[in-house]
């Protein structure tokens, strides 16, 4: 497929494994998605829930006995009696190993064609915070976070260190920081703003020059549906413009989630005060497969006169969506940008 129109596939799609999920990707939509993630297949199919176990190791840590929300799958852990911050120790992670087994994939599959040689291997990580949020009770949160943080950058330096960064691409997932700035659940600092700001930030920064740097911002998926509606892109539009302004490097691309009944000019005119530079791109999360190519066409519309150009997404990963249902979401990307291409 030949278009000028850029798709994005925002992380996970349920397919079988990583050379499955890469072929179908490349198959649909050709040389509209330079970048290609491995679909965090198996254990990492639900997000984050697979750093549980990664917590679960760790001796100074025992599981409490209640949810302290709604929007959390198990009760978190808590300091086991005795026990301090200080001994908290992770072990790997596990994101850099996984990278790394998909990278080989990759480069086997552009050894035989299937891959276009610029194809990048796009890596999506959570923030810091994401997992000690779910996982560490709210006591322990900000005594905890910096010594994960310290063990996710190390996952990061490790497969930057096996995948060359013409190859590979970065994308934070910030999720759990927006629903802080959406005022829906507690936050661990008082100074919510500066708190998600700086902490996301390092996150950006840390990631290589060569290497393409990639930020979603996210209103959560769990059941495949947002923990909020966002009114309008204007905290979207804050959030990347106060990460734009923090980072000492350039932002490739930028996604943001757009909920299918927003084909209204009010959900996208603060788009028109987004700061990206003129290199970065893009992405708005409007496809939707209830309403199809017709759908993704008036969200389009509405949001040409305050974005002029722009690539397709979804509003995020698939993974909780039914695997049956991915040949359709692939198809969906290749058809509007096979539309909006002329």
């Amino acid at each position: 497929m030949s278009t000028g129109v850029a798709t994005l596939l925002v992380g996970s799609v349920p397919l079988r494994d990583s050379a499955t999920v890469f072929q179908a990707a490349a198959q649909t939509l050709g040389r509209s998605a330079r970048r290609l993630p491995d679909g965090e297949t198996g254990r990492r199919s639900n997000w984050i829930a697979w750093q549980r176990a990664v917590f679960g190791a760790v001796a100074a840590l025992v599981e409490s006995s209640a949810r302290e929300r709604d929007y959390q799958l198990f009760p978190p852990f808590t300091l086991r009696p005795g026990a301090q911050p200080s001994d908290v120790r992770f072990g790997p992670l596990g994101f850099a190993a996984e990278a790394i087994d998909s990278w080989r994939v990759f480069q086997e599959l552009k050894a035989r064609g299937t891959l276009a040689p610029d194809t990048r291997l796009q890596v999506a990580l959570p923030t810091a915070w994401a997992p000690v949020y779910s996982f560490i009770s709210y006591h322990w949160q900000r005594e905890i976070h910096p010594i994960y943080e310290a063990a996710l950058l190390a996952e990061l330096a490790a497969l930057c260190e096996v995948i060359p960064s013409e190859s590979l691409c970065i994308q934070w997932d910030v999720a759990t920081e927006m629903s802080w700035w959406e005022r829906v659940y507690p936050a661990p600092f008082n100074d919510i703003e500066s708190g998600v700001l700086d902490s996301v930030a390092r996150l950006l920064n840390a990631v290589p020059a060569g290497v393409e740097l990639g930020l979603h911002l996210c209103y959560g998926s769990m059941n495949n549906r947002h923990w909020k509606e966002p009114v309008d892109t204007a905290n979207l539009v804050a959030v990347a413009n106060g990460l734009i302004a923090r980072t000492t490097r350039r932002l490739d691309f930028l996604h943001l989630p757009v909920p299918q009944n927003r084909t209204d000019s009010n959900y996208f005119a603060p788009l028109g005060g987004l700061g990206l530079a003129p290199r970065s791109e893009l992405f708005l999360g409007l496809l939707h497969l209830d309403d199809g190519v017709e759908g993704a066409l008036e969200r389009i519309h509405a949001a040409r006169p305050f974005a002029p150009a722009f690539g397709i997404a979804c509003e995020c990963g698939l993974g909780r969506r039914p695997a049956e249902s991915v040949g359709r979401w692939l198809q969906l990307h290749a058809d509007v940008a096979r539309h909006l291409g002329g």
